[in-house]
């Protein structure tokens, strides 16, 4: 048993069409896949056993998987066979749940495809080199920044001409001495 908790994997899958695998995040010396065929072979036989399975913690290869479906996403987390299976299984809700808050509950495929960037940056605060950093889902989806809107004030909206800059200049002394008058 290691000192900190840690996941080997994080599959987000759905039913791929034929040869396709589902997308994952592998840690780094924790795959004991090393081949992209032994990869694909076990998100296959995965995603084949867990299809058809009632319950959402298997033990699969050697390892425990918990998993979640979400619409029309698979949500994996795939652990050693001594990890902590309730643990792992707060990661794959905290994991959900963040999602959820980011897609404002719209988490399917085609909302995971168009944020892959945010889904990318959850998966990170949640798991770092497969060590687990964070189980809440509120201070997940905090920390994971989101583009800015389109109406939001940017830095083409500010006058940096010279008159621009004099009316800066000019707003700035008065609030001072205004300030200075009330003390």
């Amino acid at each position: 048993m290691n000192l900190f908790p840690s996941t080997f994997k994080i599959l987000l899958g759905t039913t791929p069409p034929a040869g396709a695998a589902p997308n994952s995040t592998d840690y780094p010396g924790a795959n004991p896949y090393p081949t992209v065929k032994e990869q694909r072979a076990f998100e296959k036989g995965l995603l084949e056993k867990t299809n058809k399975s009632a319950s959402d913690v298997i033990l699969y290869d050697n390892r425990i998987v918990v998993f979640k479906m979400e619409s029309d996403v698979m949500l994996y987390v795939v652990g050693s066979a001594d990890e902590n299976e309730v643990l792992l299984y707060n990661v794959v809700l905290s994991l959900r749940d963040a999602l959820g808050i980011l897609f404002k509950g719209a988490t399917d495929k085609r909302t995971i495809v168009e944020n892959y960037d945010l889904v990318a940056l959850t998966i990170d605060e949640t798991i770092d080199d497969g060590i687990i950093l964070e189980t809440d889902p509120v201070m997940i989806a905090s920390r994971v920044s989101r583009a800015p809107a389109a109406d939001a004030p940017n830095m083409k909206n500010i006058d940096l001409t010279e008159q621009g800059l004099m009316n800066a200049w000019e707003f700035g002394k008065r609030r001072l001495a205004e300030g200075l008058r009330q003390m």
